[in-house]
């Protein structure tokens, strides 16, 4: 079976804030462009949960507003999602603290993949 390429798969996007997006492209740019890009991984790290973070909330929170679901069942989605995020962000942490050159990059390109 012949696989699509990705231009051609369905997606969804997600919004988020210019600074957000400025310094995640100046992050991509220091991996990229540097002779060491390990020294960068917490940067990349910070960035992925921030990523990962916006996307929630534009995803799910923002959604429950725009339903009119009511500030308890807001409320309780919120505490319930920072935690769940708490937990992915440790995740993300620990795994991009491990990868070596070869890995950040590949990751800088699927985050550039994603910002199309």
């Amino acid at each position: 079976m012949p696989t699509q390429s990705a231009a051609s798969q369905p997606f969804l996007r997600f919004y988020h804030s210019g600074d957000l997006r400025t310094r995640t492209l100046a992050t991509l740019a220091a991996i990229e462009q540097s002779a060491q890009p390990t020294r960068h991984r917490d940067a990349l790290a910070d960035i992925a949960v921030e990523l990962a973070h916006a996307g929630m909330d534009y995803y799910f929170i923002k959604a429950l507003e725009r339903a009119d679901v009511g500030f308890l069942i807001q409320t309780s989605a919120s505490v319930g999602m920072a935690g769940g995020l708490q937990v992915i962000g440790t995740v993300i942490r620990n795994i991009i603290g491990r990868m070596d050159r070869r890995q950040l990059l590949s990751i800088c390109g699927s985050i550039r993949q994603f910002m199309r």
